[in-house]
């Protein structure tokens, strides 16, 4: 098949039926060790997120996107806060709010690995000021504990135990 033919087969296919990710983060723990990764998709009110991780500590951990595409060990904290556009309240049930950059707990099972897909509402992947890719970046962060989904400024949600830069795919 022509290189036009594949172009023009792709181009032809649904945003989301593109294949791979539009953007996408490698999670690394404290040590340094790959512990799982975030996929970013263009979805009709905002960007649908899946994240995977293994090797976590069993139970709900808050994970947010966070304002800065930067993760340095060993507690992420030059991530800053949470992607926050809009600058609203703190949490997925706090009637002020939420972040941009809120998502549900991800829940790890006994054998250490976790999944959990979700939206964030308003957000987009295309350059606007609600952007994941607004200059600075973007990074996803996994706590230590669960959100508990209305405390400013991170639901106490507890330490940074994991980070990945979001990066276009």
């Amino acid at each position: 098949m022509s290189r036009l033919a594949i172009a023009l087969c792709l181009a032809a296919l649904p945003l989301g039926a593109r294949a791979g990710p539009a953007a996408s983060a490698e999670l690394r723990d404290v040590a340094g060790r790959v512990v799982g990764t975030a996929s970013f998709e263009p979805a009709a009110e905002g960007v649908a997120v899946e994240v995977q991780v293994t090797g976590l500590r069993p139970g709900a951990h808050g994970f947010h996107v966070h304002d800065v595409g930067t993760c340095t060990p060993p507690d992420f904290k030059a991530a800053g806060g949470h992607f926050n556009p809009t600058g609203r309240k703190h949490g997925l049930t706090n009637p002020a709010g939420h972040h941009g950059g809120d998502l549900p707990n991800l829940v790890v099972g006994a054998d250490g690995a976790g999944k959990a897909t979700a939206l964030l509402r308003g957000v987009t992947l295309d350059g606007a000021a609600a952007s994941l890719f607004h200059p600075g970046g973007t990074s996803v962060v996994v706590h230590a504990d669960a959100d508990d989904g209305m405390t400013d400024p991170a639901g106490n949600s507890g330490a940074r135990i994991a980070c990945g830069v979001v990066v276009r795919r």
